[in-house]
């Protein structure tokens, strides 16, 4: 057995060193599909906020790893010899990868639910990489615009079809998990990821939001000064903006009154609700403030 995981972790890292070659950013994963590498931060989560996102210089913090760097890559899997896989970051640059996750578990046809929204949004799915998943399902690879960020989702647009965008990753060709090893599917293996139809794109994309700080006018011109902060933020930046912003905040006595206005900031800027909320709630513990 621990040769055969040798084995798996000696193909996982000549893989994922080839998706490197191609401009894919990869990071580790275990036989569970999940990050490899433990969070450094995990046993005093408390200790050092805002949540970090590898600005600590440490490896552990799961797609925020990710690299095209072949030494950076070779240190991670050495870190981590029990990894069996690779993960494919989304949304990053050259190629800004979507991935639709159809799924078939419980009886689900996302592959036909994906047809039906094609036929009643009038799209097709351009030729493109397809990974075979070892339960039956596809994972398609799609390409995005510079200037659009894509979020991810679950079963968002039709039950059994997972978006990964942004901040996701995609379970890359010739990994090894608990249920069997991903394959590109026969016919694929030499395409490129193809751009999104912009009919689908448009679907990925959560609907415009009106600007919150015109909805709020009790948290005054200090308010929309932080919310400003936040939208301005660039990759990288966000979480250290949003937390500094919501410490300011609730240090002003409007933490409450600004927190919709600064979770609709920060969503825009890229991070998700979820991640917002969880980084508003630190700010609010950090100041004494109940989240």
């Amino acid at each position: 057995m621990a040769t055969t995981d040798r084995q798996a972790t000696t193909l996982a890292l000549a893989h994922a060193l080839s998706a490197a070659e191609r401009g894919l950013a990869v990071i580790p994963l275990s036989r569970t599909k999940l990050p490899a590498l433990r969070s450094p931060h995990r046993l005093d989560p408390d200790a050092a906020p805002p949540p970090c996102h590898g600005e600590c210089g440490r490896p552990g913090h799961g797609v925020y790893d990710a690299t095209t760097d072949p030494t950076r890559i070779r240190e991670l899997f050495a870190a981590a010899p029990w990894a069996t896989g690779y993960g494919i970051a989304c949304g990053l640059p050259p190629h800004r990868l979507i991935g639709v996750d159809l799924d078939v578990k419980g009886g689900t046809d996302a592959t036909g639910a994906l047809r039906e929204l094609a036929l009643r949004h009038l799209f097709t799915i351009p030729p493109t990489v397809v990974v075979l998943t070892p339960s039956g399902g596809r994972h398609l690879w799609l390409t995005g615009p510079p200037d659009t960020v894509v979020p991810n989702s679950a079963g968002r647009l039709a039950p059994g079809i997972d978006i990964r965008g942004a901040g996701g990753y995609l379970v890359g060709p010739g990994s090894r998990t608990d249920h069997g090893v991903y394959a590109v599917a026969p016919g694929t293996e030499h395409l490129v990821p193809a751009p999104c139809p912009p009919s689908l794109l448009r679907l990925l994309l959560p609907p415009p939001r009106a600007p919150h700080p015109a909805t709020h006018p009790s948290v005054g011109n200090r308010g929309q000064g932080l919310v400003q902060f936040v939208l301005s933020a660039h990759a990288g930046q966000r979480n250290t903006r949003l937390f500094w912003a919501a410490c300011r905040a609730y240090e002003n006595g409007i933490g409450r009154a600004l927190r919709a206005p600064l979770i609709d900031a920060a969503v825009h800027t890229g991070l998700t609700e979820q991640e917002a909320r969880a980084t508003i709630a630190s700010a609010a513990r950090m100041t004494g403030h109940r989240p």
